[in-house]
């Protein structure tokens, strides 16, 4: 089994939810008619993201139903970029907290959902490496790293931006079996050297797949630098796009190559973590 993804690069229209759900549906239609099964947006794409007070309106919207919507006419996965309140999400629902007891929002997470092509709501995760005093002053941190999921028989890991610059979070993927890690962004000036140069080594590294989408454009005092790539266990770039560009990267993440990558690089096996 493989799984085809698209990353969706784009700089979408902050504080507009309706625009940036017909953006996605129009990417998902073309990502179809490329072959894809599988569409990534930008990190809190569906909202925008450097928008500050708007936000925890949006958030209250059901903002995973409405992408699921698109998912199931359009018959596609999607993973989205998009705010959650606090109290739906995993760690905080019903029964599992004091404030989810009562019903009172604690602030809105940086999140992300995966929907089927049935629209089924497969996964969420929250953000857990909140970025500077944008990212702390806008969100809570989620409190525990994704568990693995299967889509079209591909083993997926996920994480947002900051997230992954971390070499820990994404071993822990790479350890759970992962043959590739999804990880939406909203990678900034001064820091292109992240999408340049960080993320072929995560892949090589830990011999995974990554699909980093990022968004270009501005925001406010933001300038995204674009540079999205699907990079593969060997550190290759299989599909990018530059810091300007707005559309599609298509590439195809292939379980073989990581079963490959990991026997001609054996790091995973040849750690020593009673040293470490």
């Amino acid at each position: 089994m493989t799984l085809t993804v698209a990353g969706l690069q784009h700089a979408g229209v902050a504080g507009d939810v309706e625009a940036n759900l017909a953006i996605i549906e129009t990417a998902a239609r073309e990502a179809v008619d490329r072959g894809a099964t599988m569409l990534v947006t930008p990190e809190m794409f569906v909202t925008g993201y450097n928008i500050d007070g708007s936000l925890e309106e949006l958030a209250a919207q059901d903002l995973p139903s409405r992408v699921a919507r698109i998912a199931r006419q359009v018959g596609i996965s999607i993973v989205a970029g998009l705010p959650l309140p606090v109290e739906t999400s995993p760690e905080t629902r019903p029964g599992t907290s004091a404030a989810a007891s009562t019903g009172q929002p604690r602030g809105i997470h940086n999140s992300l959902v995966v929907i089927d092509a049935h629209g089924t709501e497969l996964t969420r995760y929250n953000k857990t490496h909140l970025f500077g005093e944008l990212d702390r002053g806008l969100f809570v941190a989620g409190e525990a790293l994704p568990e693995p999921i299967e889509v079209d028989g591909v083993r997926l890991g996920f994480l947002i931006c900051y997230d992954v610059e971390f070499p820990e979070t994404v071993r822990a993927a790479a350890l759970a079996g992962v043959d590739a890690v999804i990880v939406p962004t909203a990678q900034m000036e001064p820091f292109a050297h992240i999408a340049e140069r960080l993320i072929p080594v995560r892949a090589w590294e830990n011999q995974v797949h990554i699909a980093y989408v990022n968004r270009t454009g501005f925001e406010g005092e933001l300038r995204y630098v674009g540079r999205s790539s699907i990079v593969g266990p060997d550190g290759e770039r299989l599909a990018a796009l530059g810091g300007l560009d707005a559309g599609l990267l298509v590439a195809t993440i292939d379980p073989d190559a990581t079963t490959r990558a990991r026997r001609a690089n054996p790091y995973l096996d040849d750690r020593r973590p009673d040293l470490y």
